[in-house]
């Protein structure tokens, strides 16, 4: 007797992007997910590059759509072809972090999870190092993305809860993706894209609050943007008109608790910008006392820390030491903490926190830097020299050569 036919092994998680002219990051994407994913659904909205061969080499799904200015409807073209009893959103510029694949397969097996948060690290991003995104999520029809751009499932998510209140969002709060997107040369690319489909959105949803703190982020950020002058004074009082509106549109009762701590987080930037540091320690503390995870409220914590560490106060250490029990492995949470400590005369302590800084990020040139600088409070001067000249050795590495050459000085003046 002949063998019974098997049938086909099912499709457990798809794993979906919309793409166009990718071909510098689309392989590293999909090599990233090729071990979770069960199929790969690229929806290509018009490339004129090797994105298509590319996705085609890991074996995907292809499928193209034609752009139409509106990022869920492309969004939602390409969950519409998933097979999967599960569905991960990923872009080209975003790679998924190995050690967590562990991690979303135990999500999966939850019977009352509907969705997940999944924390991301935005890599070259000057604040915020971490932000937590909802992009994985039952296949099911009542999921949709909304939005023209910073598209998201949340409000379809909500929605689904209030009918079938059993279901759950969860938060993964281990890295699970890695972002790329705030590399400086992708933000030169990106900026008027996107603040023109934003402003379109707003156009249409004058009252979404997530919206607001999006667009109001971008005009009160101080990226040095080549064909936009964002520093203008005009740009932050009118992105904090956008922050403050979007925070009094969330209702007290409301469940957007991030984007609360976001709209708290951002005006905490623009207010520290306008010179207003009362305003901007309000905002901060009011980000920090909202009930969303620690690691969203980090870089308030971080913030709020420089704020009283300027003014050699020791409640920045205290939050710094918070800090650090948030986020171990971020250098930066390290290096503020050896800045407050040194502010303070607590030099042997602030080595300790520089070389802790160093151990994690071993080409952080602030931290040899600072370090050198407390080695020569501390009378060691030979190792004073060493950090100064790695210090400049990395310095130089990172194109920060008037730094470079203002500490090549210092180190003279050293060694006579």
């Amino acid at each position: 007797m002949r063998g019974f036919a098997r049938s086909p092994a099912p499709i457990w998680l798809s794993v979906c992007l919309i793409v166009k002219n990718e071909e510098q990051r689309l392989s590293q994407c999909l090599a990233s997910v090729r071990s979770l994913a069960d199929e790969i659904i690229v929806v290509d909205t018009g490339s004129s590059d090797r994105t298509i061969s590319i996705a085609k080499k890991y074996k995907s799904r292809i499928f193209h759509f034609t752009w139409c200015d509106d990022f869920s409807q492309a969004r939602n073209y390409a969950i519409a072809q998933a097979k999967g009893k599960w569905i991960l959103v990923i872009d080209a510029d975003e790679i998924l972090e190995q050690r967590a694949i562990a991690i979303l397969k135990k999500v999966m097996q939850q019977e009352d999870c509907l969705a997940a948060n999944l924390l991301r690290s935005e890599i070259g991003a000057k604040q915020a190092p971490y932000s937590l995104v909802l992009r994985m999520f039952r296949n099911d029809p009542a999921i949709a993305f909304r939005g023209i751009y910073h598209e998201s499932i949340d409000s379809s998510v909500t929605i689904l809860q209030s009918i079938e209140p059993h279901w759950q969002v969860v938060n993964v709060e281990t890295p699970v993706l890695q972002h790329y997107g705030y590399i400086q040369t992708n933000l030169n690319r990106k900026y008027e894209f996107a603040k023109r489909l934003m402003h379109k959105h707003l156009e249409s949803f004058p009252k979404d609050s997530y919206m607001l703190n999006k667009l109001g982020a971008f005009y009160i950020s101080d990226q040095d943007i080549s064909d936009q002058d964002i520093s203008d004074p005009d740009n932050l009082n009118f992105g904090i008109g956008l922050l403050e509106k979007g925070l009094a549109l969330i209702d007290v009762a409301d469940s957007q608790n991030l984007t609360r701590c976001e709209l708290y987080y951002h005006l905490g930037i623009a207010y520290e910008r306008n010179h207003d540091l009362e305003s901007a320690k309000n905002a901060y503390q009011s980000a920090i006392a909202l009930d969303v995870p620690e690691i969203v409220k980090l870089s308030a914590y971080l913030n709020l820390g420089h704020i009283y560490q300027e003014n050699n106060q020791k409640e920045a250490i205290d939050l710094f030491e918070i800090a650090i029990k948030i986020a171990p492995d971020f250098a930066q949470t390290h290096f503020s903490l050896g800045l407050a400590l040194k502010t303070s005369g607590n030099f042997v302590e602030a080595i300790a926190a520089y070389r802790q800084a160093i151990a994690i990020a071993p080409d952080y040139a602030e931290a040899h830097q600072n370090l050198g600088v407390v080695l020569i409070k501390v009378g060691f001067f030979p190792e004073a020299i060493g950090s100064f000249k790695l210090a400049i050795t990395l310095h130089e590495q990172q194109n920060n050569f008037e730094i470079a050459e203002t500490l090549r000085s210092i180190l003279q003046e050293i060694q006579k």
